[in-house]
């Protein structure tokens, strides 16, 4: 067993596991933050991404102590004071840009991450940016949409 200290969604939190438990697992079932969902558990279809770091990472393939003392942000951690939606949030949702849900949290961190490098993205580059995260449902007409307008309210609120 290990001991391991993360920083999520800005709270530091503890977590005892084992070595071969994955991000995933210990956000989900030890730290109880549910919004990150698991879909291939082979790293291919982007449900699981959450931010280490700020960055994109697949947490069905990051081992839980490779994380520690990292700063991890999940879906949870995306919404601002009191609960405000992110621009990326208020996009998907204005747009459309989510059907069934399951894909959406890790749509929307790797939007998040995306839009904080490039903060005026071409829809190529958005298509690019989100190439990794898989969705079954809505044709990623309304996704690349909804990224195209999450730039454009954080923007506006610059």
């Amino acid at each position: 067993m290990h001991s391991i200290t993360l920083v999520v969604n800005g709270v530091v939190r503890e977590a005892t596991v084992p070595a071969r438990t994955l991000l995933s697992d210990c956000l989900r079932h030890h730290l109880g933050l549910t919004g990150t969902h698991v879909g291939c558990e082979h790293g291919v279809c982007g449900c699981c991404t959450v931010l280490m770091d700020g960055e994109p990472v697949r947490s069905c393939l990051t081992l839980a102590v490779t994380a520690d003392g990292h700063e991890i942000t999940t879906v949870e951690g995306l919404a601002g004071p009191g609960g405000a939606l992110s621009p990326v949030q208020r996009a998907f949702a204005e747009c459309h840009g989510l059907q069934c849900g399951f894909c959406t949290p890790g749509f929307l961190c790797t939007a998040t991450a995306l839009l904080a490098e490039n903060p005026d993205p071409s829809d190529d580059e958005i298509v690019e940016g989100i190439s990794g995260n898989l969705c079954r449902c809505t044709g990623y007409q309304n996704i690349v949409k909804s990224v195209r307008r999450a730039a454009e309210l954080i923007r506006e609120e610059a």
